[in-house]
């Protein structure tokens, strides 16, 4: 069995838990042994690909990903890296910024193996087009089927939005099944204010497909009530965590008296910096030894700068900037408690990454992810005594922490990403027996099922 899977990031390049959901959901499908061809947009710089090999639609070879010292980890993955540039977790407005930001950090060797200058896939007269988000995603769209003509692949997969319109013109062009996975929506992202016309895509993309799969019950009752969504085609499958390495996990001691409340995510609306900032105050009027780190970037980042120094609560709070590889896990093991106070979060790793640091955690009740974690702390976003209260809780209980910690690491070990893989391939193989049943014979000629 083979998919050919859509998706807009994934590492060493990412800037959010898409990247991390697609390579643990990739990694969990090559180990239960479904081959992936993973199209993703415009290919990256030499700096940030030391352990992933992308081939361009020009030299397509049987290639694999490679990671670390071992170099049989994801032995039937093919990346392919179109000339289409889709920027995670930017609006439509904000684009512009981002193509320009883009252009100055373009390196000065253009001939790099595999790397597209980014001038010419935005506005460049090279290639002829605008810097408009709407036209790239229909730039992918359409590269996507063409790379589709010289693949064998028996279900297309499709990561959020801006990947669907590639899913729909793919299925439609080689008449095979497609599923698009929901791992946030444009309510989630925007509230109310929702962008039009990135609501109409998500809502052709799933009214379009096959198999609508959600990362959370949550996200299912927004896909059917918000959508429309047929509930006889939408399926829930959880996301999960890689364990770090080895058999034990312990935190790494801090050389002050300051507890540390880490808040690690992207710094917008929708993952509540607000309400963490307001509940820090409240902390510190009952506990002072105490340093709030928020790590990530977003566009609320100048806002939460403002907003500490408002609440003169500046000299407690710590910004860190996004963070990638190896600080992640660092801050992680100098937190004394992540907590995410998430107003609208369709699942979130994040705390599953805390945990499996050994990490004590606070999340929301509006997460995806309080469906399956019991042994964290719950609280309503908006409740900022609350949150406050269990935060003071944890940092002067060492036995609540200690329960935290290891309830924590039981409950972990039953969320795999072979699990939501081997649900995934269930998926796949329904909607292949379907499809054969309608054409009423067997799948023949480019087909690679097994």
């Amino acid at each position: 069995m083979k998919v050919f899977m859509l998706g807009w990031e994934f590492p060493p390049y990412i800037s959010g838990g898409l990247g991390t959901a697609c390579y643990g959901l990739t990694r969990g499908l090559d180990s239960v042994g479904v081959k992936v061809d993973f199209v993703l947009p415009v290919s990256l710089p030499q700096d940030f690909k030391s352990h992933v090999t992308f081939k361009t639609p020009s030299t397509r070879s049987n290639d694999t990903i490679r990671r670390g010292r071992d170099e049989s980890v994801l032995r039937g993955v093919t990346m392919h890296v179109l000339p289409a540039f889709l920027q995670p977790y930017a609006g439509p407005e904000q684009f512009q910024q981002v193509v320009e930001m883009m252009k100055q950090m373009q390196p000065a060797d253009d001939g790099q193996e595999g790397y597209l200058p980014v001038g010419d896939i935005i506005g460049g007269e090279a290639v002829g087009y605008g810097g408009d988000m709407m036209e790239q995603v229909r730039r992918y769209a359409s590269l996507a089927v063409e790379l589709s003509w010289a693949e064998t692949f028996d279900v297309i997969h499709a990561h959020d939005w801006m990947t669907y319109p590639a899913g729909l013109a793919v299925a439609a062009h080689s008449g095979k099944p497609l599923v698009v996975h929901l791992h946030s929506t444009e309510f989630d992202r925007s509230g109310e204010n929702v962008h039009q016309q990135v609501y109409d895509i998500e809502r052709a993309g799933m009214h379009g497909a096959d198999r609508v799969i959600c990362v959370s019950y949550l996200t299912r009752g927004i896909a059917l009530g918000r959508y429309g969504v047929d509930p006889e085609k939408v399926e829930v499958v959880y996301n999960a965590v890689d364990l770090p390495a080895g058999k034990t996990v312990a935190t790494t001691p801090i050389a002050r008296d300051e507890k540390i409340v880490l808040f690690l995510g992207r710094v917008t609306m929708q993952k509540g910096p607000e309400y963490f900032l307001q509940a820090a105050r409240k902390v510190l009027e009952k506990y002072k030894k105490v340093r709030f780190v928020i790590a990530g970037s977003g566009d609320l980042i100048s806002q939460a700068v403002s907003l500490a120094a408002e609440l003169r609560i500046g000299k407690h709070v710590a910004f860190t900037g996004f963070l990638r590889g190896d600080d992640v896990g660092r801050i992680f093991r100098m937190a004394d408690l992540y907590v995410m106070p998430s107003v609208s979060e369709p699942f979130g790793i994040a705390p599953l990454e805390a945990i499996s640091h050994n990490v004590p955690v606070i999340i929301s009740n509006q997460s995806g992810v309080s469906e399956v974690l019991t042994h964290v702390l719950k609280v309503d976003f908006w409740d900022t005594d609350d949150m406050a209260n269990k935060i003071v809780a944890v940092l002067r209980h060492p036995p609540l922490q200690r329960v935290l910690r290891q309830q924590g690491q039981i409950e972990l070990r039953k969320l795999s990403w072979k699990d939501s893989a081997k649900k995934c391939k269930k998926i796949y193989k329904e909607l292949i027996r379907q499809r054969s049943r309608k054409t009423g014979k067997r799948r023949t000629g480019k087909t690679a099922s097994k």
